[in-house]
This record gives C-alpha cells, structure tokens and sequence, in this order.
C-alpha cells in the first residue's frame, strides 16, 4: 500500500524569483522484507516532478541523473518494443502494468538500434525470468544502454496525476548529493516543447530494408504479384513498420529526416511512407517543407509523426495533448466502414480536422476523446494514421492499412499505364 509522508514547504524563491514554487511532497512506498527481497544490490532513487512532488524508490539499469517528459503507457506486454521506439525518445515511461522484465529481453524484438527513451519507470521489478526466448534481464539490458530505471514506486499514483494535471516534466537522479530544490529547478529549466527530436534517431545515410516479417509470426501478407518502390523517411521509424511493408511486396529506401525532396523523386518512387517519430511536429519545419514538395507527386502514407506532419503541410494546426495516448488498446473507429479497431498508439500531439482544407476526409476517430486519428486526401492520393498499424506491440485490427497504401500504389500505376487518348481530331493533323 502507497502511503504519503507529512508535506513540507521549501522555500526556494531564490530559484524561482516571486513565483510562488510548488509544495515539495515525497511519497514513499512500503515494501515487504523476506520473499520480496531483490536478488541483487539496489540503490535509492528519486523521481522528481515539476509540481513539487517526490517519488522514492530503487533504482535498477543505469545511474546518474536524467531529466525527461513523464508519460505512461497502458500497454500489458511488450515493453521492449516499447522501450524500443524511437518515438519516446525524451520521455521516461511509466508502465501502468505492475509487473514487468518477468519475461527477460531478446535479441528479435528490438524496434530500432538501441533505447532512445529517457528512462523507465514501473512498479513492480521481477525476480526472475520465465521465457525461452529470455537472452538476458531487464535490468542488465538498461544498464548495458545507459538507460534509468526506478521500481518499487507508486505508479497508479503517478499516472492519476499526469491523467489530471497533464504530462509532467521529471527528473531521475540515484545522486544523493543533489538536493531537493536543484532537482525541482532541473524540471523547470528544460521543455520538451519546441526541440527538434526526429534529428537525433533517424539513421544518418540511405540504405535499403529488405527483412520481411518472420513466417512464425506473419498472419495477413497478400501482395499484387507486383513489387512497389517505396521511399521510407526516418523519423523515428520502427524495424516492423519496415516489415511489414516489405512482408506486402515492397522494396524499401530508407532515407534520413533531412533528406531533400528533390532527390526523393529523381528516385521515381511508386509511394513515399513519412514514419512515426518523437516530439512536436512544430518544431521540424525542415520536414513539413520536404512534406509539401512531395504531396500530389506519388501517393503518400503517414504514420503518427508523419500524419501530423502531413497535417501541418496541408495547412492544418497541430496541438499538444494533455497527456496523450501510449499504449496497445486504444479504440479507433473507421469512419469509411463503421469497424472499431484496437490499436496501438505513441503520440503527445494531434492534429486539429478544423483547419484542414476543404477535400481533406478524417478516417479514423479515437473514441477515447474524439481527436483526429487518421486522414485521407483523394485528390492527392493522401492517407495517414496517427496510430501504429504495425502493432508492435498491440493487436494487429490495422494491419490493411498497408495493403490499402499498396492498392493506392497499384492504382496510381494503373493509371499512368493507361493509353492517352488524343484530343486532336484526324482533320487538324
């Protein structure tokens, strides 16, 4: 059971001028001796948020001193993939799921080439592993990529504060030499608001993706017979993303975040896939810019980071959620068949359907909170989601979103194989 020690007020106006500071609160959690003692040599660690409130608890994986966005994530399994993607990067993530690292980590499921998040943060730590795939512990696999991680702490707590003040900037520190009051400055000095994160995880140079999805787990792969080229930007993007697309007949070029439009297309493409990635798509104009110069030239489908960017360069508005959406079970409904999809979902920021051109069709719609959850645009053979098709890790309802990007394709190539009729008339020639 969680239990709140006595409040006690600080006073840092030399930190913060005449702002009155957040109440400084610590929360600790009773952890029982015997059978739940940890088979190995833990630390104290802190979790600081900007409100004021301190979280006490162990540390496991890396130590030092982390400042990051607190989000959580409902997911049940798969928090490797999850600690995987790249689109955390940033952000420390609390798993609503008490129990985690029971299962150990492996060498197959890995979304990219290495963690990019800021840090882990969960309840309960296992003390052991229990699956044959199990090539080494969660906590060995922080500690080997430099990644924190804190357990015994008050999650359910933590995440009925970020669900009602909104997601919260942290700080992370084992370092006892650090008081109280520079961790709660380290929290007001830094904003995950405005930084471009898409730099930083996308691969540095062009290379091509040829893994396709592994038989044992491949279920719904039916390509034309035909194979499409398609020019995959990296925002951030998730090795299954890549396989799955590749599992529908496509030959992929991965090419960075910065890449030019101009030498996408000197590649004649049949589709162009813009990725799932971290941060606010605000902040990434560079790529809004590279957006716009390729829309209306090859069909196009953007994911997560990519519908927003799509968003933004067809001239709609983006915005910050309050705490957005992290998890493998949010409800989506398709607004073309009336099916409600459970789908995967990594995202702080949303696009607004309001500002968006007229001709623009929302698709999808999250029947959490009714946001925009996915976008079509016929006449510029446009479509996007804001959620993970690929599922990895969540339920696979979304997985014909690429064969719908693969049918686009094929028709696009339809089209353009189809014989010009002449509009000269035999007397003018």
């Amino acid at each position: 059971m969680a239990t709140k020690s006595l409040g006690f007020a600080v006073s840092v106006t030399h930190l913060f001028g005449s702002k009155s500071p957040p109440k400084l609160c610590v929360f600790t959690l009773r952890c029982s001796a015997g059978n739940g003692e940890r088979p190995w040599k833990t630390s104290g660690a802190r979790l600081m948020l900007e409100d004021g409130s301190i979280w006490k608890a162990k540390s496991f994986g890396a130590s030092g001193t982390q400042v990051g966005e607190v989000v959580f994530n409902t997911s049940l399994t798969g928090y490797q993939e999850i600690l995987t993607d790249p689109s955390y990067a940033g952000q420390f993530v609390l798993m609503t799921n008490p129990h985690i690292g029971n299962t150990g980590v492996n060498f197959d499921d890995e979304e990219s080439r290495q963690c990019f998040l800021a840090g882990l943060v969960i309840r309960s730590l296992s003390i052991s592993t229990s699956s044959w795939r199990c090539a080494e512990t969660l906590g060995d696999y922080l500690a080997e990529r430099n990644i924190m991680g804190i357990y015994d702490v008050d999650t359910r707590a933590i995440t009925r504060r970020l669900r009602q003040k909104g997601s919260l900037i942290g700080v992370l520190s084992t370092d006892n030499s650090k008081t109280e009051e520079e961790l709660l400055k380290m929290t007001h000095s830094w904003d995950i608001v405005g930084i471009d994160l898409i730099s930083g995880v996308s691969c540095q140079s062009v290379h091509e993706w040829v893994d396709t999805t592994k038989q044992e787990w491949d279920f719904s792969s039916k390509g034309h017979g035909e194979t499409f080229h398609v020019v995959a930007y990296d925002f951030g993007i998730k090795h299954n993303i890549l396989r799955r697309l590749a599992s529908y007949g496509c030959k992929i070029t991965v090419v960075p975040s910065t890449w030019p439009a101009s030498e996408t297309l000197k590649m004649k493409p049949d589709g162009v896939l813009f990725s799932n990635g971290p941060g606010d798509p605000s902040a990434v104009p560079y790529a809004v810019e590279t957006v716009k110069n390729i829309l209306g030239k090859v069909p196009v489908f953007g994911i997560c980071m990519g519908h927003q960017l799509l968003g933004q360069a067809l001239g709609g508005k983006t915005f910050k959620m309050k705490f957005g959406h992290h998890g493998g079970n949010h409800p989506v409904r398709n607004l073309r068949t009336g099916q409600v999809e459970i789908s995967a979902q990594n995202h702080n920021y949303a696009v607004d359907p309001a500002t968006l051109p007229e001709g623009v069709e929302v698709t999808h719609r999250n029947l959490n909170d009714g946001s925009c959850a996915g976008l079509a645009f016929p006449a510029q053979r446009i479509m996007s989601l804001q959620y993970h098709p690929e599922a990895s890790p969540g339920p696979h309802d979304s997985d014909y979103a690429f064969r719908d990007f693969v049918e686009l394709m094929m028709q696009e190539k339809n089209k353009k194989s189809e014989p010009q009729i002449s509009t000269v008339s035999s007397l003018d020639a």
